[in-house]
């Protein structure tokens, strides 16, 4: 420990107070280098002072050994530890170094007398602290601020190690000043990697893939890890020696003819990885889209249910393609659900609306009508349209992320399903009760999403794309009652009064997303751009309204291109 060093004259905390105030803090600061992995303090330890991150990141974690939780991050020009001191109580939860760290410490005894002497820093830290409580107060996910990257090849091979350079050129064509170490700088010290940090907005620490001791420090300084392997050799093991809190991801390298990924289940369960990107050879669009997701400017699209409204989500993505706009993520509910999975197979505007076509409009699917003691069909033709259209690739092997949202009628919960066959995850996620069977998945139901959640942006938004649009086909009436009572006694008798939304069927799946109204809104505030194409002439069981559905929702997007040029505009800065 020392005196902190001159970076600590720039830090935001110190930079609003004047230079008497500045000075008389600085001089009380000693600094200390951290190294990534290492714990600061720990819960329930006593509150004896609070830090300045002057570069690196720190994670604060909830729960005991094995159950470890990483709640918040704390990046370079935020504060630690000061919550202990304002509140004379033990430390509330455990803090560790994401990566190495250099911090400037503040004693308790040296905090007392510069509030003693300058109250005004105890009004600025009650703000921050007032700011992370508000954040923990929504939940939302802790953000990753992606300053240094880690590239570890898990393969030798002149595509896995070419990989790298490849994604650094993507990257710098994005405008980012970018910098590639390789084991070559393996002898510099501590402070030479903090001068190439500072001067770059990434720097790309390349492993060698040996398992040495450059590809320790390359973990140990970086923000996110990439692990790198070529999608059809066999997959390798890596040690599991990292925390729970690091972020680890795969790079599935990939044929650029194939017209499917090589599987990745085999790779993300030997790796524990819950995250992963297929990129083939040769592709500047998956590594863009890569370098998109690294930078915080890649573009979530979530899909609403809502039957035949669904449509209109065809017309959304048209309109999208069409101007440009890129499509990182997907994932949605219900017919959301099944629109996504195409989108994710890179099915084009053509293929997608033949596909829909055969599947919904040529024939209504929920026509096997059963003797209605779990439902008021089968379920089988549904099943089977999705498995004519799907085969058996796996939700895992699509070309873009993609989730299908169900609701786990067993536990209560949301399901977003990422693993799996395409065409059981799209069954469960259609499943609205009382008109489809509840698919089984080891031993628990699981229902139509939309029972609890019909516009899953919350999903979308923990997989921390940089920008969310979030479509939504159910802003207009679904069912309404008929004017006149229907004729005949006999009738009058059985169905009492109609119901121009079709019936039963159009009752339940209106029903189905009627609980999941308040969550919806929640949604919508959470969305970076909202759509709601207006479908009022589409009820949601015409299966015939493929053609003007599909018009409405890109008509729609079309007028709304500019609103949603000026949100991505702001991406990455």
């Amino acid at each position: 420990m020392g005196r902190a060093p001159d970076g600590a004259s720039a830090f935001p905390l110190l930079s609003g107070f004047d230079d008497a105030l500045r000075g008389t803090i600085e001089a009380e600061l000693e600094w200390l280098g951290l190294p990534g992995g290492r714990v600061l303090f720990e819960e329930g330890e006593p509150a004896d002072a609070m830090f300045l991150v002057l570069s690196g990141a720190l994670g604060v974690i909830h729960g005991s050994s094995g159950q470890e939780r990483l709640v918040a991050r704390i990046h370079a020009g935020e504060t630690v530890g000061e919550m202990g001191l304002l509140s004379d109580r033990p430390r509330s939860a455990s803090v560790v170094a994401l990566r190495d760290c250099i911090l400037a410490r503040l004693s308790r005894s040296a905090f007392e007398r510069v509030v003693a002497r300058n109250p005004v820093f105890l009004r600025t830290l009650g703000a921050q602290v007032v700011d992370r409580l508000e954040q923990t107060t929504r939940r939302a996910p802790p953000k990753l601020t992606t300053h240094t990257l880690a590239v570890i090849p898990l393969h030798a091979g002149p595509e896995v190690a070419g990989f790298a350079p490849a994604l650094c050129a993507s990257l710098a064509a994005r405008g980012r000043r970018v910098h590639r170490l390789d084991d070559a700088a393996s002898g510099r010290g501590a402070e030479a990697f903090h001068t190439v940090e500072a001067a770059h907005d990434l720097t790309v620490y390349h492993g060698s893939g040996d398992g040495g001791p450059w590809d320790a420090l390359c973990a140990r300084r970086a923000d996110r890890m990439l692990l790198v392997a070529d999608g059809r050799a066999a997959p390798r093991e890596r040690g599991r020696d990292d925390p729970p809190w690091r972020v680890r991801e795969l790079v599935l390298l990939q044929d650029g003819a194939a017209a499917l990924p090589a599987p990745a289940d085999a790779w993300l369960r030997r790796l524990g990885i819950e995250t992963h990107f297929h990129v083939r050879s040769g592709s500047s669009a998956d590594l863009d889209r890569l370098a998109r997701h690294l930078t915080g400017e890649a573009v979530g699209l979530v899909f609403s249910g809502g039957g035949a409204r669904g449509y209109g989500h065809l017309g959304v993505v048209k309109a999208l393609r069409e101007a440009a706009v890129p499509i990182d993520v997907v994932g949605g509910t219900s017919f959301g659900a099944i629109v996504a999975a195409g989108v994710a197979a890179e099915w084009d505007d053509a293929e997608l609306r033949a596909r829909f076509h055969d599947a919904f409009a040529r024939s209504n699917p929920i026509r096997d009508y059963a003797w209605p003691a779990v439902a008021l069909t089968k379920g089988r033709e549904v099943t089977r349209r999705f498995r004519q259209h799907f085969g058996e690739r796996r939700i895992e092997d699509l070309w873009r992320p993609c989730f299908a949202a169900a609701c786990n009628l067993t536990q209560g919960t949301l399901v977003p399903q990422r693993r799996g066959p395409v065409w059981a995850a799209l069954r469960a996620s259609v499943a609205i009760p009382g008109l489809l069977p509840p698919w089984v998945v080891d031993g628990e139901l699981l229902v139509d999403g939309g029972l609890l959640n019909n516009l899953p942006v919350d999903v979308m938004a923990a997989m921390g794309p940089g920008a969310i649009i979030a479509v939504d086909v159910t802003r207009w009436r679904q069912v309404r009652p008929a004017l006149e009572r229907p004729r005949g006694r006999l009738r009058r008798a059985l169905v009492g009064r109609e119901f121009d939304g079709g019936g039963i069927a159009s009752v339940l799946v209106a029903a189905t997303m009627v609980g999941s109204a308040a969550q919806g809104r929640i949604g919508r505030s959470q969305a970076s751009l909202l759509l709601e194409p207006p479908l009022p002439d589409v009820p949601m069981l015409d299966w015939k309204a493929l053609d003007r559905a599909v018009e409405a929702g890109y008509r729609y997007t079309i007028d709304r291109i500019e609103a949603l040029r000026a949100v991505l505009s702001g991406l990455g800065r």
